[in-house]
């Protein structure tokens, strides 16, 4: 049985590896085919167009053009917004050169002889329109622009120092202009500035009791002769029947801001005052620290009555929220007298439009003297604001014409600074200590005899050297036009192309050799960092 077995198995194994090595058959026939399946949809077509962009576009401030790409998810042929996917923008270079672009002007007077130039005569120009610049509220390529007093000059004549006005009966004005595509500044329209009652104001001195601080004004008469400005120029002058024309509704003006409603807030260097105007110029509100003045809507501290004569309230905006007004001060006030003249303290005012609530706050310059003569908001507590001297470039090199970037969330509020023991709030001295004002206190000891009690100036950055910029060649940097978030023009105060030496009266040339007359002048820098941190 065994053997058998053992056979069987070897059969198997044999049967099986023939099995294994036997041919493949030949290949059967293809089936048939099946039937076609059905067509897939087109697939999406990419759409293109292109936009031309104005000046004064929020895309391309200069002009240019976007050009958006996308699917036609719907078909229609039509790139929707829904559809854009990707945008590119071709913009245009800055149209304002470097050099600027002039705004347009006309002659008051022509007829008084040019100081400087022997045997000529020259221009009185209007002109003037560069104490302030603010942006239109909705058309993001127009500004307005605001005049000073008028033409002006320091004189000493029979009734002591004062000021001598070739064009006395000057009001002063806001002005709108636009820029074109090609970078020249055209004027839309001129705002005469009013009183109460709608009579033209003027921009002679405010009487004492408002602010006045004794300039005399005198005027050239039609022959070249000076007199002092009295109430009847037909009769001599006599201190009770006829005395010196003075103007309390008068403004300097120097700081400017417009409102989406279209009304306007000036602020002055004779008060200072803060006036409300409305859109076609009329007086309906005032701000300032004479407590008795019944034009006030709300008052600034008493101690702002101490402002330097011609360096009062320099520069003026509000805040984004339109709710609050924030001025600051051209240089340091008299407060208390003209010992504290040459200091770097400034001080810093804001206002509730809502209840008049009043804020202080205190900014150090860099150089003692210098002037404030502009600030525009980016947010609630963020600031650009100018920073200059008096020198032109084109005599001095080392003129400093800066902007700076202020912040005044952790600067000390002066009016809810703690008071007890040596610190007191005067009624008309503010904050002090021992009786000594803040300006004192730095003269005598230094800003460290503030930030050792707590008192925090504002936080600064340096943003732009307009010298190192554009070569900047005039003397009052006085404008600020907040474009965008990289993007700010600014503009000067030509002083309506007069100066004056040793008073008397001359064209106001930029250079020693006379060949180039001051102008207001646009600029436009780009490439700040403007953007708020708040």
């Amino acid at each position: 049985m065994r053997f058998k077995t053992q056979g069987l198995a070897i059969a198997l194994v044999v049967s099986s590896l023939l099995t294994g090595c036997s041919l493949d058959g030949d290949d059967g026939k293809d089936g048939a085919n099946g039937n076609n399946g059905s067509n897939g949809s087109n697939g999406l077509n990419s759409l293109i167009r292109h936009q031309s962009l104005a000046t004064g576009s929020t895309d391309c401030f200069f002009g240019g053009t976007k050009i958006e790409s996308g699917l036609d998810s719907d078909g229609n042929g039509t790139l929707e917004d829904s559809e854009v996917t990707a945008t590119t923008l071709d913009c245009h270079a800055n149209t304002v050169s470097t050099s600027g672009s002039t705004l347009p002007y006309t002659v008051l007077r022509g007829d008084i002889d040019d100081g400087a130039e022997p045997g000529r005569k020259f221009e009185i120009r209007n002109g003037g329109y560069g104490s302030d610049m603010v942006k239109h509220p909705t058309h993001t390529n127009q500004f307005y622009a605001l005049t000073d007093r008028g033409p002006n000059a320091n004189y000493t004549g029979d009734q002591g120092k004062g000021k001598l006005f070739p064009t006395p009966d000057y009001t002063p004005r806001i002005g709108l202009f636009e820029l074109q595509a090609n970078g020249d500044v055209k004027q839309i329209r001129e705002i005469l500035l009013k009183d109460t009652n709608g009579n033209a104001i003027s921009g002679l001195p405010n009487s004492s009791a408002l602010g006045g601080t004794g300039e005399t004004p005198y005027a050239i008469l039609a022959d070249g002769s000076v007199e002092v400005l009295r109430e009847d120029m037909n009769a001599p002058y006599d201190e009770t029947t006829n005395p010196i024309k003075l103007d309390d509704f008068g403004l300097d003006g120097e700081g400017l801001v417009a409102l989406s409603d279209g009304t306007f807030w000036v602020s002055d260097e004779y008060g200072p005052h803060i006036v409300h105007f409305d859109a076609d110029g009329k007086e309906i509100g005032r701000i300032n620290a004479f407590a008795n003045d019944t034009r006030d809507v709300f008052h600034l501290p008493a101690e702002f009555a101490y402002r330097r004569a011609n360096r009062g309230m320099e520069g003026l905006t509000v805040t984004p929220d339109e709710k609050t007004l924030v001025g600051i001060m051209q240089s340091t006030m008299y407060l208390p007298d003209s010992s504290v003249k040459n200091l770097d303290i400034v001080r810093i005012v804001t206002v509730s439009l809502e209840d008049g609530a009043v804020s202080q706050y205190l900014y150090k310059q860099q150089k003692p003297q210098n002037s404030q003569s502009g600030i525009v908001a980016l947010s609630a507590t963020e600031f650009v604001l100018i920073e200059r001297d008096g020198a032109f470039f084109a005599q001095n090199p080392d003129a400093m014409k800066h902007l700076y970037k202020i912040d005044i969330s952790n600067a000390t509020d002066l009016e809810t600074f703690a008071v007890s023991g040596d610190w007191q709030q005067d009624a008309q001295l503010g904050l002090t200590k021992n009786g000594q004002t803040l300006e004192q206190l730095v003269l005598n000891q230094g800003w460290e005899g503030l930030t050792n009690a707590g008192i925090m100036p504002v936080e600064k950055t340096f943003v732009a050297d307009l010298v190192a910029e554009v070569a900047y060649p005039h003397d009052k940097l006085e404008g600020l036009w907040l474009i965008n978030d990289h993007t700010i023009g600014v503009l000067n105060d030509d002083d309506f192309a007069t100066w004056s030496t040793g008073g008397v009266l001359e064209q106001k040339y930029l250079d020693a050799g006379h060949s180039k007359v001051d102008a207001n002048t646009l600029y436009i820098i780009d490439g700040l960092e403007l953007t708020p941190e708040q």
